[in-house]
């Protein structure tokens, strides 16, 4: 059975993280020594209160960059808006510390071949380290329809220093513009790509693993299901971080945390709008994970947070792959918030979920780990290929 642990236990089908965006009430967040209740008007809240250094970054989007309600935006104006690493920057500099990336791993652009012609993605690779590199295929989160690799590079970086492999975020299509499945063809599509071309990145194409946070987590499993169901090799494993996982609005955790922050229910019901070419499309098994066949997949680590809509949804999906005869853990972090994962910069929690996750994944594709010696990365990889276009909030290429 699954249920919330202390943020420093792991369960017997371990459990783990993140996805979110908006609030429902931005205006209304109240300082971290007297919270609002987080529940649906009527509902009974959880109660339970953001760890400090979580509660910091969320004041700094509400007060300082004066994020307004998702559901409230066009698509267009919710992608002009400060994002969860925006905040993050604003309590670096708040604090005199820089914003710029730390050390231990090396960036470039690429291109890969999507679904329907090519996608800029970023490939991040750990210095100190000799290749073939084991390779991570990261997928960013946002609901499907914001964001892109830069503002999620953050976790993206700390899983390349903690698992010790090259990670690859691919920029998939979004939504409205490209409804659903293009998102979920560009991720197979970006797959196929990789198998035919991570020994010329410096990878290695028979050690991968596929990860990503909240959209990019549903991605990272629901692709594993198409690669299954093509035939194709399967992932060594799979890393999905409060994953989106099924469609219902009414579970528990959309009850006590309807009002969080920074990913409200308001927000969720945001995206399903804009995501699917019609309702029907929000039972599909690429999406309602829950109500897929799970059977045959690779083993599959989920880090969550306590204080999310999409709990409840991830605690079912480990479940179901349980009930599956997949190979589970679930890892639940008391105290934090959707979108904590790519924070390590200002966030404990986050630090100790990548090095969480980091282990599992490079157990799962025997990586070395090396914070000194070896040949740096940045030596060994191929040359650079064009820049893709800035990302589309401009402070969120900082840090992630």
């Amino acid at each position: 059975m699954v249920k919330a642990v202390n943020k420093r236990t792991v369960l017997g089908i371990a459990t783990a993280v993140s996805l979110g965006i908006g609030g429902a009430a931005f205006a209304q967040v109240p300082p971290p020594a007297a919270p609002a209740p987080q529940g649906q008007p009527g509902i009974p809240a959880s109660g339970a209160p953001a760890d400090p250094d979580n509660q910091a970054v969320l004041d700094a989007l509400t007060r300082t960059l004066n994020i307004r309600p998702y559901h409230t935006l066009s698509p267009a104006e919710a992608r002009r808006q400060p994002t969860f690493t925006d905040g993050v920057n604003a309590v670096l500099r708040a604090n005199g510390r820089p914003t710029t990336p730390p050390p231990g791993t090396t960036e470039r652009n690429i291109t890969v071949r999507g679904a329907a012609g090519n996608l800029q993605a970023l490939v991040i690779r750990p210095t100190g380290v000799r290749g073939p590199l084991p390779v991570i295929l990261y997928f960013h989160g946002g609901g499907w329809v914001l964001a892109n690799p830069a503002v999620y590079a953050g976790g993206a970086r700390g899983l390349a220093r903690n698992a010790g492999a090259m990670v690859i975020s691919v920029n998939y299509r979004k939504a409205p513009e490209n409804p659903f499945p293009a998102q979920h063809d560009d991720a197979l599509a970006s797959y196929r790509w990789l198998l035919q071309n991570a020994a010329r990145l410096g990878g290695d194409p028979q050690r991968i693993a596929f990860a990503g946070e909240s959209a990019g987590g549903n991605l990272a499993v629901a692709t594993a299901m198409l690669a299954r169901d093509a035939q194709l090799p399967l992932p060594r494993h799979i890393l999905s971080v409060y994953p989106i996982a099924g469609s219902d609005l009414n579970t528990p955790s959309y009850q006590d945390s309807s009002n969080a922050l920074p990913l409200s229910r308001a927000t969720m019901a945001w995206f399903f709008r804009y995501v699917p070419r019609t309702p029907a499309d929000l039972m599909d098994p690429r999406i309602n994970l829950v109500g897929a066949n799970l059977a045959g997949l690779p083993p599959v680590t989920i880090v969550a947070a306590q204080i999310d809509p999409l709990r409840s949804e991830g605690e079912l999906l480990a479940q179901r792959l349980q009930a599956a005869g997949v190979q589970v853990e679930r890892r639940e972090f008391a105290g934090a918030t959707h979108e904590f994962f790519g924070a390590d910069a200002v966030i404990a929690d986050a630090a100790e979920a990548q090095q969480y996750a980091g282990g599992r994944l490079r157990a799962a594709l025997g990586s070395e780990v090396s914070a000194t010696g070896g040949v740096p990365a940045a030596e060994t990889g191929p040359a650079s290929i064009p820049t893709p276009p800035p990302p589309e909030n401009p402070r969120a290429g900082e840090r992630g």
